[in-house]
């Protein structure tokens, strides 16, 4: 039942987020509704979030519920952002994963090994979740931006491109995003390594690998953007890739582990 209430508030917020894009003189809903909506969602689908920890006491590590926490993450860290900047129309990207993943962890439970959280491991997940949802903003971000060029490019910007701040706001918000994801991604893998003893054992070693290969490829775009200026297309595909290697470390080795070599 309260997966339902979740989904319905998130639903209404996006609905809420795609009548304010209706061309003029068409009635927009006012900003302060769609805040409302938004933060009501949150504070809904954080409860939820809360509930399922306290009754688990194994912590969000599991595939639904770890990416439940970072869809939540996402969503917040968007609305903080759209209080002071149009950006509000990347909900219209982010939020139709919800519904999905609520109805994958109802439908398609795992038993989660329950793990010690008061030795520094739940530091550790919580900087990557914080990192994950940072860099998936970015991601989303550059996708936005991309469409932002080419309409742009082809001097036919839709109503969704003409909301959005300027482009060079765009590319100096996203690149801010991508060093402050990376620097978390850093001290994630950091107190990974000091608080995950044995990394074979623990069946991470290929999440390590992945992780660090995503951490090498923002790394080279945020020096080449700081030394060679790059940015546009190139910008945008580096953050793709990166974002990729992340989600097939964290995610799509969770994904394996937990539905496909259940035995």
């Amino acid at each position: 039942m309260m997966n339902v209430v979740v989904m319905a508030a998130w639903m209404s917020t996006w609905l809420i987020i795609a009548l304010r894009l209706r061309k003029p003189p068409q009635p927009r809903p006012p900003s302060w509704l769609l805040n409302s909506l938004w933060l009501l969602a949150l504070i809904i689908q954080g409860a939820n979030l809360i509930l399922t920890w306290t009754n688990s006491q194994s912590g969000f590590v599991d595939f639904f519920a770890a990416l439940s926490v970072v869809l939540w993450l996402t969503c917040f860290l968007l609305f903080l952002a759209q209080l002071n900047r149009p950006l509000e129309s990347l909900g219209l990207l982010i939020i139709p994963f919800i519904p999905p993943t609520l109805l994958g962890s109802y439908f398609f439970p795992t038993q989660s090994t329950s793990l010690n959280l008061d030795n520094g491991l739940g530091l550790h997940i919580f900087i990557s979740l914080l990192a994950y949802s940072l860099l998936t903003l970015a991601a989303l971000h550059a996708l936005l931006l991309g469409l932002q060029i080419r309409q742009l490019h082809d001097h036919k910007p839709n109503i969704l491109v003409r909301t959005l701040p300027p482009l060079q706001d765009m590319e100096s918000l996203l690149f801010k995003v991508i060093a402050l994801g990376w620097l978390l991604l850093s001290l994630s893998l950091i107190s990974g390594f000091i608080y995950l003893d044995d990394l074979f054992a623990q069946h991470v070693a290929h999440k390590t690998l992945l992780s660090i290969l995503a951490w090498c490829v923002f790394a080279i775009l945020l020096y080449g953007h700081w030394q060679y200026g790059w940015r546009g297309k190139k910008a945008i595909r580096w953050t793709l890739v990166g974002f990729l290697l992340l989600m097939i470390a964290f995610f799509g080795s969770k994904f394996v582990l937990e539905y496909l070599k259940q035995p």
